[in-house]
């Protein structure tokens, strides 16, 4: 890895690639290495971007949210091959695995009610009078918004307090990452205002978009449900960064979220103990995702490369090792981290992209991690 090459890249991302503000951070075996920050906080231009400056990073949520499930599993003696129904009876999949529900495989990524996403109570009673698409061995599906309401009701039965909570007041705080699910109001002046994007015309060729922009589709389902938090002006509100949404909720900089991937990967000592990182490095599952419509491949609870019949990897989204995992965000924040080679990655930012997954603004700055 060539650090100065990184930082052009960085810096070329706003001189010609149309990013607003945003900041990266690499750390490596326990340490920064770098981070970088440039731009705006707004469209406006008023607040210039910062090292500490906070963005909600969309599905980028669910790799410290997953982490948080499987810490609590760990410490109540329970494991990621325990089933749902052990913790929560009235789950209609009590058979299931924690490891099938984290890896995307028990059917519910779209409700058939329709409840609102600030309801906790009414989003899990209607996945409890559910009857999932599919079933755990079927396939798989990634779950957008429902993801995060199945691991915090569990976490919920378990300590009597919501996952956010716990991830902030059990790990966050202790570790000193900056990067929340539910953000205290001391917070909120930190936050940058993220801009719509608009999408090449190329990306509306894809399967995943037609699918999304059909009427009744899988996907189209699975990304409105629960009901909310559908434009960026909503995502721009304390009510949205307070909400403490698991799925899609987080509020961080990228020095912290690259920092939870140094424990994660166990490169810093803190709450994972060997089995979590396990869980949340170890493939549980590959395929055509019936979501995405795409190749998708889950550990327990992140994202990996999928790998052709060799071995070798059909895309980088997490670098050029086999054993990174991570999981991105919708626009294009990112975050990952390598056992192999020790290096985490961080990257948040506020001009929205449209894209499955990370853009080139991200994807070059992979890229040149080597």
């Amino acid at each position: 890895m060539e650090i100065n090459e990184l930082e052009i890249y960085f810096r070329e991302n706003f001189s010609k690639r149309g990013e607003l503000g945003a900041s990266l951070s690499v750390w490596k075996n326990g340490d920064e290495i770098v981070l970088f920050a440039d731009g705006w906080r707004e469209r406006e231009r008023s607040h210039e971007w910062i090292k500490r400056t906070l963005a909600p990073v969309y599905s980028a949520t669910k790799a410290p949210a997953a982490a948080t499930l499987l810490f609590v599993l760990d410490r109540h003696k329970l494991t990621i091959e325990t089933t749902v129904g052990e913790v929560w009876p009235t789950f209609p999949l009590a058979s299931a695995s924690f490891g099938d529900l984290l890896s995307h495989q028990c059917g519910f990524a779209a409700l058939e009610e329709t409840v609102d996403v600030f309801d906790h109570s009414a989003v899990v009673a209607a996945m409890e009078r559910q009857k999932p698409e599919w079933m755990p061995g079927e396939g798989h599906g990634y779950h957008p918004r429902t993801f995060g309401f199945l691991l915090d009701e569990c976490v919920r039965r378990l300590e009597g307090r919501s996952l956010g909570r716990v991830w902030n007041e059990d790990i966050a705080a202790p570790c000193g990452i900056d990067f929340w699910i539910g953000l205290p109001e001391s917070e909120w002046g930190r936050v940058a205002m993220l801009v719509p994007g608009r999408a090449k015309a190329s990306v509306f060729e894809e399967g995943f978009y037609e699918s999304f922009n059909t009427s009744g589709s899988l996907t189209r389902r699975a990304f409105s449900s629960p009901r909310g938090l559908h434009a960026i002006a909503e995502m721009n509100t304390p009510r949205a960064w307070a909400a403490g949404l698991p799925a899609m909720g987080g509020v961080g900089s990228a020095s912290g979220l690259a920092k939870f991937y140094q424990h994660a990967i166990g490169a810093l000592e803190g709450p994972f103990s060997e089995g979590v990182r396990q869980a949340l490095a170890g493939l549980r599952i590959c395929g055509e995702d019936k979501v995405l419509l795409r190749q998708t491949a889950f550990t327990g609870g992140c994202q990996k490369d999928p790998v052709d019949e060799w071995g070798v990897k059909k895309r980088k989204v997490y670098g050029s090792s086999t054993a990174a995992f991570g999981h991105p965000g919708a626009g294009g924040s990112h975050g990952f981290g390598d056992p192999a080679s020790g290096i985490s990655f961080g990257y948040v930012m506020n001009q929205m992209e449209l894209s499955v997954m990370p853009g080139e603004r991200c994807m070059g700055l992979v890229e040149r991690l080597g």
